[in-house]
């Protein structure tokens, strides 16, 4: 159950590792680079001007959203090795609820559907026939992650998370812009194209040093529309004691169309 809930938070992150911008990435995070931005006052013209950009286009292309749904090819690699191939179909109301069903493409069956309000979490096991009702709370202990309602959206999105604004230090690096952040938890290191501002990488690291807990979100092939811009390939990669690579490739997905989500309990599925 552990693998799927993980699978289920972490849906968004991303990349393939042998594109060309992962390449060029490498080149310009480093851990020194986190200390540079972090430490560097931002005093000229130019890098006012900077700032300036920086925060309008990270605002303009922050997906905002009413209703949401996507289909979504999951890959997972853990200490284990690489887990099956996972089709995710998933619905989102703004701010109320996300529903998401998990079948396993080798046999063609849906085994897991999740269900997720801001305070609860239904997790059903269809081969198993069970049922489990947990708080929201309990994606934290599961992930050992700090997660809301609203990192949850923000992470299926495409949305920075666990950034804070009302620090953030800018640098501009060849064709890319960095941003570092300190919040409560996590240290942010968010790459962005320098043409469009664009979120291609964001790298966390643990506030809590004696946790050693890094995550890499890399997000990449966007498609752009009127209204937004949305990367539909992406990757996270979590490392502490152990680590977790997931892949997504969004197959399918639509903003703002007439949706509804329901979530029914057959009478005769256990509660765990």
């Amino acid at each position: 159950m552990k693998l799927f809930c993980i699978i289920t938070i972490c849906f968004s992150c991303l990349l393939w590792s042998g594109c060309k911008t992962t390449k060029a990435i490498n080149k310009v995070i480093a851990p020194k680079d986190s200390l540079l931005v972090s430490n560097r006052p931002v005093l000229s013209r130019d890098s006012l001007e900077l700032v300036k950009n920086t925060f309008e286009n990270l605002s303009k292309n922050y997906i905002d959203f009413k209703t949401f749904s996507a289909k979504i090819k999951v890959d997972v690699e853990d200490a284990k090795g690489k887990q099956p191939d996972i089709i995710a179909s998933l619905k989102m109301i703004k701010d109320s609820a996300i529903w998401i069903s998990l079948t396993a493409t080798f046999l063609n069956i849906e085994v897991y559907r999740v269900y997720i309000t801001r305070d609860s979490v239904v997790l059903m096991n269809k081969q198993a026939k069970e049922v489990q009702y947990r708080s929201l709370d309990y994606l934290q202990e599961v992930t050992q992650i700090p997660f809301d309602y609203k990192t949850i959206q923000d992470i299926l999105l495409g949305n920075p998370v666990f950034f804070t604004d009302s620090n953030a230090t800018f640098k501009k690096l060849g064709e890319f812009i960095l941003v570092s952040s300190i919040g409560n938890n996590f240290k942010n290191l968010l790459t962005l194209s320098s043409d469009k501002n664009l979120l291609i990488h964001s790298k966390l690291d643990d506030v809590d040093v004696y946790r050693n807990r890094t995550a890499s979100i890399t997000y990449d092939d966007y498609l752009q529309n009127s209204e937004r811009a949305f990367s539909t390939r992406r990757q996270i990669i979590i490392s502490e004691k152990s680590k977790i690579d997931i892949r997504l490739n969004y197959k399918q997905f639509e903003f703002n169309k007439e949706l509804s989500v329901t979530f029914s309990v057959p009478k005769n599925y256990k509660k765990k």
